[in-house]
């Protein structure tokens, strides 16, 4: 059935948390503690390092959401993802929002406590006005912009948002998104070109909004946004 986001964080600041190798590093993490976690241990290990953004608006994109319950909303896209994660998630004690096509025709009674935005067909690029849908832009992180919108913030920092490789080549904090002991072909090559085919329109949006959209990442290679270390923010 489909939700109507309400405006709860009016002229507020959200931090939306993505997958990119940034997140924990920008917040001092040792890096013992980051192999550990890319290598199949509890991402709360990082919740302490990030202890700034406890008290804070915070939406966790993915695999996010396992930092810790102080984050106010998990946001998903991706229909596989879900079902590679759909035990765990039903015990995220906070709100869980998703556009994943499935829960589309499902009513609350069966929806597992997630609310469901539909992706906006008209406007598949930039930032959706229709608080019951979201603009995909190919990927999570980028469609939770338009949630962080519809929630009335007026100021967005995007945390982990690389869309690059780290020194290591590596792209994600966590490692795969697959569960401890499932394998999968690795793709040929990142999607990245694909994810940020959106960022020029997001940023056209976001000004014609009076959104501020702020990029807390030094690695991304995402240009739409000025660059800024979270640490003089907070």
């Amino acid at each position: 059935m489909l939700w109507k986001a309400p405006a709860i964080w009016k002229d507020g600041t959200a931090f939306i948390l993505g997958g990119g190798t940034s997140l924990p590093r920008v917040f001092g993490t040792p890096e013992d503690v980051i192999k550990r976690v890319m290598t199949g241990g509890n991402p709360n290990e990082y919740s302490a390092y990030l202890a700034p953004l406890h008290d804070k608006h915070v939406i966790g994109v993915n695999n996010t959401y396992r930092i810790g319950d102080w984050i106010d909303v998990l946001f998903f896209g991706d229909c596989g993802w879900y079902i590679m994660h759909k035990n765990a998630i039903a015990n995220f004690p906070k709100l869980k929002v998703t556009c994943c096509d499935r829960f589309a025709n499902r009513p609350i009674e069966q929806s597992e406590g997630i609310k469901y935005l539909a992706k906006d067909r008209q406007k598949t690029r930039g930032i959706s006005n229709d608080p019951t849908t979201v603009s995909w832009n190919n990927n999570s992180g980028s469609a939770a912009i338009s949630l962080a919108f519809h929630f009335g913030a007026k100021r967005i920092i995007l945390l982990g948002f690389d869309m690059a490789l780290d020194a290591n080549n590596v792209s994600h904090w966590h490692g795969s998104h697959l569960p401890a002991g499932q394998r999968v072909k690795p793709r040929k090559a990142p999607p990245f070109k694909r994810h940020m085919m959106g960022f020029p329109i997001i940023a056209e949006d976001a000004k014609k909004l009076g959104l501020t959209i702020l990029n807390a990442s030094p690695i991304s290679a995402i240009t739409e946004f000025p660059k800024i270390d979270i640490k003089e923010l907070l």
